[in-house]
């Protein structure tokens, strides 16, 4: 690789380099990257979080209706002391654990909500359930992981809680609804736990999430700044005037309209944008408009998705799509209305706290530490990220037949139960070893 001059280096990327340098070897020691007690711990916990995972994945439940995943995650914080709060934004539930010594505020974070999928993996404890959204009847299952997350931040929360003489600070254990949205007509998710204040008494001087993803077992991954895309939806309306097929002169033609426009809305990525800042994307997945072969008819509404990785680009794209429909309409006599709806900003880790994080992520993860990729992937933890520090991170649970590797949303999607552990201890360092850096003067 050509190196490119007076280019700037973000702290990831210096120690990214730095990593790449070091003679590669096996998985790394890991046997001092938790204090004693604490891998004692998560030994013992081990078999309870596999237990809780396979109970929540044999029973899930949709956004806003998490009622016995709540109700589970409720009893277990309360057993081990903690002050819970519950029914935040419908089902959501956060403990509070504070530790021995004085220091910082961390907030963990884990999605609740399964998916409007049927399950094909034979599992044996694999969902039979069934239910009604948006009007249909679908199937439920966690093709997202969301057991596993929910069973780690279970498994961490007894693992400190039984260690808090290591811990300063205050843990804050947020059990988050509707991550994949609330059903049409609801408000949920992230964005309604904190317009319900739930950091309004408490809020968190650093945060932290992590997903499970379709990459090899034990792999850790994270990358500054935007790693999840953005996501908004997006609807154009065009109007034109309905005549017969076969005199288009006698009106205004929607469909080709539409058509321009769709080709015109590609331009704004390709030749507009400057693509060596952020990669974004621009796609129609629905054009509907008239009855007949042989009638033209008076309006088309097509609706897509945009992603990027940059809230100002977010913000640049909207303008240029709106500006793009509406002189392409009516250049054809025809009009056009824009609108935005869904919107997901990117998800965006803090430089800084990424930066200071690196070496505990390295030190579980070994040489199966990597900088993340991009996803274009939305994750609505990023109105969390909007509000404190933040660090989101990859933890790959890929099994090793490949034969049974499918990735997240998939119906066969099986994460393996070994990267359990793996997350409890991952978690569990980022909020140790945090506190110690930031805790309290004066305290031993």
């Amino acid at each position: 690789m050509r190196k490119i001059p007076h280019a700037k280096r973000t702290p990831l990327a210096v120690a990214m380099a730095a990593l790449l340098t070091m003679p590669m070897m096996a998985q790394a020691d890991t046997s001092n990257a938790l204090p004693s007690e604490v891998k004692n711990q998560i030994e013992k916990v081990t078999p309870k979080v596999v237990s809780w995972r396979r109970d929540i994945h044999q029973h899930p439940e949709l956004g806003n209706r998490e009622t016995r995943t709540a109700a589970l995650v409720a009893e277990h914080l309360k057993s081990l002391g903690m002050e819970v709060r519950t029914d935040i934004a419908h089902t959501g539930v956060v403990g509070i654990l504070k530790g021995s010594k004085p220091g910082p505020v961390v907030a963990l974070r884990a999605d609740m909500d399964a998916l409007p999928v049927t399950e094909a993996t034979g599992l044996p404890f694999a969902s039979s359930i069934r239910t009604q959204y948006n009007g249909e009847e679908v199937g439920v299952a966690h093709a997202c992981g969301h057991d596993m997350h929910v069973a780690i931040l279970m498994g961490t929360a007894q693992v400190l809680a039984e260690t808090k003489d290591e811990l300063a600070g205050t843990v804050m254990f947020v059990f988050q609804p509707a991550e994949e949205g609330p059903p049409a007509g609801e408000e949920g998710g992230a964005e309604l736990m904190l317009k319900e204040g739930i950091f309004d008494e408490l809020k968190p001087d650093a945060m932290f999430s992590l997903h499970v993803m379709a990459t090899p077992l034990g792999q850790l991954a994270v990358r500054t700044k935007g790693q999840l895309a953005s996501a908004d939806t997006l609807r154009i309306e065009i109007t034109g005037k309905q005549t017969h097929g076969g005199m288009p002169w006698n009106g205004v033609d929607p469909v080709v309209t539409a058509s321009q426009v769709v080709l015109g809305l590609q331009t704004i990525t390709s030749r507009q944008l400057d693509v060596t800042k952020t990669p974004s994307v621009i796609s129609i997945g629905s054009i509907k408009g008239g009855v007949r072969s042989n009638i033209i008819p008076d309006k088309v509404v097509m609706e897509g998705t945009i992603r990027t990785f940059d809230n100002d680009t977010r913000a640049d794209i909207h303008q240029r799509i709106e500006q793009t429909a509406v002189n392409i309409a009516k250049s054809a006599g025809a009009s056009a209305k824009v609108s935005f709806g869904g919107g997901i900003p990117a998800t965006i880790n803090d430089p800084d706290l990424t930066a200071t994080m690196l070496p505990t992520l390295q030190r579980i993860a070994g040489d199966h530490f990597v900088e993340a990729d991009r996803s274009m992937a939305a994750e609505d933890f990023a109105f969390f990220a909007e509000q404190v520090p933040s660090m989101y991170v990859f933890l790959g649970v890929n099994p090793q037949d490949p034969a049974k590797v499918h990735p997240n949303h998939s119906p066969e999607f099986n994460p393996d139960e070994r990267a359990l552990p793996i997350g409890v201890g991952t978690m569990a360092a980022l909020v140790l070893d945090y506190g110690k850096l930031h805790q309290s003067p004066g305290s031993q």
